[in-house]
């Protein structure tokens, strides 16, 4: 069944009537689920825009992170990696905080305030401005807070907040909650985050905007889910640089069912569900409509999965690329095929243990080499092209806006771990992506057509770390000097487990594997125009016989 949400903005349709749509969340929140009545909603195939803000996990995950806000140093690292909409910063003016406070009981007033701390990103510097000029804004208050309606549970923001160490997991007790569901009241009571701190230059800021919240959470994905992370953050800088101005056509995959659960739909955007292999092809009839109607501001995205987007639907993708219309396709890369049990797709590693590629004794894995759609993508005729993460915030947001700011059409691949088929933490979903990038796993980086007349003034491979070297170099906690590669990326996922013998030496598949993501890394060297010190010095040495 089709799954559309529909912003509602004047006229409502005749049809719409909020109060049943509560009516509906209600009952389902409180178990009534396949008892329900037939509705106008499931009768159009539609699931109401942001619904899943009604959705309640508080009773199913068992852990939760708790603040300690004497740590934190307001990066916003913790909420631009939560997978559910359930972490939140806001900065709050000396005068407002006192005002929020009133409104609760004096024996719950200390412990809310605790939450609020004087970080020199907002205090520090705004106030040594402010006693040199009283017309700038004073220091202001910062503070987590965490949504226990939303929160699953996976930790995802202890890892991201590292060695700040502002958050930890703790366990809920009939002690803990109420004053975590009071936390959590008290900043809905604060007003939004004054927009003179929200400095434009600091992406990681940009979830400070209560507009930015255009993924609301309430989705059934699993815990820690690597995918939900950049949806939040690719739909907040496409509202940022449109407003409403944008819709989403969906391929079939795990985006499409953990987003239209019914009654629960997290997107606050409009979007429409097509089937696993077409959706590049409905966006072209929609771009076409919409451009035929004076819609040609409106921005359209086309969102799925390596195996939707590599494998069954490369065609259609193929052909929106070549067709030139204004169309951004985002491919959430999790090399396997996630909502259909774990197969492998042309996008999976050499090597890797994935279903219908299974790890055995005369076949080790998937066999294939990986198919790289971005390499692909820049071969078709002024296509922009980049591949990011969404843990790295600056490089993310950069390559989306400029894709924003192209006219014509767009792919961007965006490495999303799928933790039960990776085989990894749920808690380590930015870790791996970041790793992933370290070790040229999944290299990152923009081709802007309009960058220059050569190839290499169009593609730029910054935010690659050891740019010059065939693998990535850099100092340990003992201070000594280590080599980043394939191998170091394999052993931190169990799908690459069976690659490795009892003392740990990779075998010839793994070998083959780790072959492969250099000769990857070495080709955008070459196009970008970088000379590879590494290569160059083993020519050398073939060259001189040694």
């Amino acid at each position: 069944m089709t799954q559309r949400a529909i912003i509602y903005s004047e006229p409502t349709p005749e049809w719409y009537d909020a109060k049943r749509a509560r009516e509906i969340m209600a009952a389902y929140n409180s178990g009534a689920s396949s008892n329900q009545p037939a509705d106008e909603f499931v009768a159009r195939s539609i699931v109401p825009a942001g619904s899943g803000s009604y959705r309640d996990f508080s009773y199913i995950a068992p852990d939760l992170p708790e603040y300690r806000a004497e740590a934190c140093v307001a990066c916003m690292e913790c909420v631009q990696n939560c997978p559910d909409s359930a972490i939140w910063g806001k900065v709050v003016v000396p005068a407002q905080r006192g005002i929020a406070l009133e409104a609760f009981p004096a024996e719950v007033r200390d412990v809310l305030s605790s939450r609020l701390v004087q970080t020199t990103k907002f205090w520090k510097t705004y106030q040594k401005k402010h006693e040199t000029d009283p017309n700038s804004p004073e220091g202001a208050w910062f503070g987590i807070f965490i949504d226990p309606t939303k929160c699953k549970g996976c930790g995802e923001c202890v890892t991201a907040c590292g060695d700040h160490r502002a958050l930890t997991m703790i366990k809920k007790t009939r002690d803990n909650l109420p004053a975590i569901f009071a936390a959590w009241e008290f900043y809905k009571q604060l007003p939004p985050t004054p927009p003179v701190y929200i400095n434009p230059k600091l992406r990681g800021d940009l979830m400070l905007k209560p507009s930015s919240n255009q993924y609301v959470g309430g989705a059934g994905s699993c815990m820690g889910c690597g995918e939900t992370s950049a949806l939040r953050q690719l739909l907040a800088i496409v509202h940022d640089q449109v407003g409403n101005k944008y819709g989403v056509v969906a391929n079939t995959g795990c985006n499409t069912v953990y987003g239209s659960t019914y009654p629960y739909n997290p997107y606050r955007a409009p979007w429409v569900n097509s089937l696993f292999e077409n959706a590049a092809t409905v966006a072209m009839g929609i771009r076409a409509r919409w451009d035929q109607i004076g819609k040609g501001d409106h921005q359209l995205l086309v969102l799925g999965g390596d195996g939707s987007m590599l494998d069954i639907g490369f065609q259609a993708l193929s052909r929106m690329l070549t067709s030139g219309m204004n169309i951004k396709a985002f491919v959430l890369d999790t090399q396997v095929y996630s909502n259909t049990g774990g197969q492998a797709s042309t996008a999976t590693f050499l090597g890797q243990d994935a279903k219908m590629s299974i790890h055995g004794s005369t076949v080790l894995g998937k066999q294939e080499r990986r198919k790289e759609i971005a390499n692909i993508a820049m071969m078709h005729p002024r296509v922009f092209v980049a591949q990011t993460v969404g843990p790295m915030i600056t490089h993310f947001y950069k390559a989306v806006e400029q894709a924003l700011r192209f006219q014509g059409p767009a792919l961007i691949n965006i490495y999303t771990t799928c933790q039960p088929e990776h085989q990894v933490a749920d808690d380590r979903s930015c870790a791996r992506a970041v790793m992933a990038v370290e070790s040229r796993a999944f290299p990152v980086y923009i081709y802007n057509p309009e960058g220059g007349p050569t190839l290499a003034s169009r593609l730029s491979l910054q935010g690659n770390p050891s740019v010059n070297r065939d693998w990535h170099r850099r100092k340990n906690k003992s201070g000594t000097e280590e080599v980043v590669d394939f191998f170091t990326f394999a052993r931190g996922e169990g799908r690459f487990s069976k690659q490795f013998d009892k003392n740990g030496t990779p075998s010839d598949t793994l070998k083959t594997s780790m072959r492969d993501r250099l000769d990857n890394w070495r080709l955008l060297q070459e196009l970008a125009g970088i000379v590879n010190v590494d290569q160059t010095e083993e020519l050398a040495n073939r060259g001189s016989g040694r």
